[in-house]
């Protein structure tokens, strides 16, 4: 048997600059931090010939092109030698609610089909390897941000060029600060999922057109979170919090579906209970909220009494590995 983890993370700050109709135009920097919520796959060979997958839904084929999952289908076109093999897929935070558990399933099962055939690949090669399938093999409107992150772990900074090379670093702050922010980041489950795709594809097709507000608009997040790194760097929480409003109510102007009176009603209430700013995790229009804040214990029962559910997390700094 074989397992794998691969970490969700939570984005900092630049994300949708991510997203090749934009860096091949103009660069992208952005910000992200894994965190110790993981996708798990475990592959063994079963004793009878076919094809066993088990996440959401269970599947029993006998040919790969048979397979419904589109991620699985493209990793075993590559790396499946023999029709006879169990796939698992367990997470510990649904899909569809912001924490790129997409780019984490799709990185934790090429490591895992990689292992299964005895073969190894370095972290680069890894996050291409997932990038590819879900950008242009899939077509998928999604950007570099999670397959990354999910592989190099931390809390990380990432500049991709207009030839799309995604240069990664540690970013350089305190041990002070990492504690501060994993005693004062709070994330809140909003009580529904979404489709990311929606909001990216719409965000995609502007892009490309060239429209103005929106190229204005992932500008102004790109400089933010230049800004949101010189917080960090200087161990400024609080300015950080602030930045996190502010990259907010930007990001609020890139679609109408962006958000809705639900989120909104949340999101100013934290406010009024101890949240110096926050942010709505992933592409919008649901999953989950994070919030910097100075009164973690006030905002904690606050949200209780409103009964949303927190979900704690520290960072995680060994991004996706094998663990049996």
């Amino acid at each position: 048997m074989i397992i794998i983890r691969s970490p969700l993370r939570i984005s900092i700050g630049g994300g949708g600059t991510d997203i090749p109709s934009y860096y091949k135009e103009k660069e992208s920097f952005f910000i992200s931090a894994a965190i110790n919520k993981y996708v798990y796959v475990t592959i063994t060979k079963p004793f009878e010939k076919g094809i066993y997958l088990k996440y959401s839904k269970i599947e029993k084929k006998r040919k790969i092109i048979d397979i419904n999952h589109k991620i699985i289908k493209e990793v075993l076109k590559g790396e499946l030698k023999e029709n006879r093999i169990e796939i698992t897929t367990l997470t510990d935070i649904p899909a569809k609610t912001g924490l790129g558990s997409s780019g984490s399933f799709s990185t934790a099962l090429i490591k895992a089909m990689y292992s299964y055939n005895q073969r190894t690949l370095d972290k680069r090669e890894l996050a291409e390897l997932a990038c590819d399938i879900e950008i242009n093999k899939l077509k998928q409107p999604s950007g570099k941000q999670d397959q990354y992150i999910s592989v190099y772990g931390g809390l990380s900074e990432f500049h991709i060029n207009k030839k799309g090379y995604v240069k990664v670093n540690n970013l350089k702050i305190s041990n002070e600060t990492i504690l501060d922010l994993e005693d004062n980041l709070l994330l809140f489950f909003t009580g529904f999922s979404r489709n990311s795709s929606l909001i990216l594809k719409e965000q995609n097709i502007k892009t490309i057109q060239n429209n103005k507000e929106i190229l204005k608009n992932l500008d102004y997040v790109k400089a933010l979170a230049l800004e949101i790194k010189k917080s960090l760097i200087k161990g400024n929480c609080n300015e950080f919090g602030k930045l996190m409003n502010v990259h907010w109510q930007n990001k609020l102007k890139r679609s109408k579906n962006m958000s809705n009176s639900t989120i909104n009603n949340i999101y100013e209430f934290a406010l009024k209970n101890g949240a110096t700013g926050g942010k709505l995790i992933g592409a919008g229009g649901g999953g989950f909220l994070l919030f910097y804040t100075k009164r973690p214990n006030q905002l904690r029962k606050a949200m209780k009494n409103k009964k949303l559910e927190e979900v704690r997390f520290k960072f995680d700094f060994e991004g996706v590995k094998q663990i049996f």
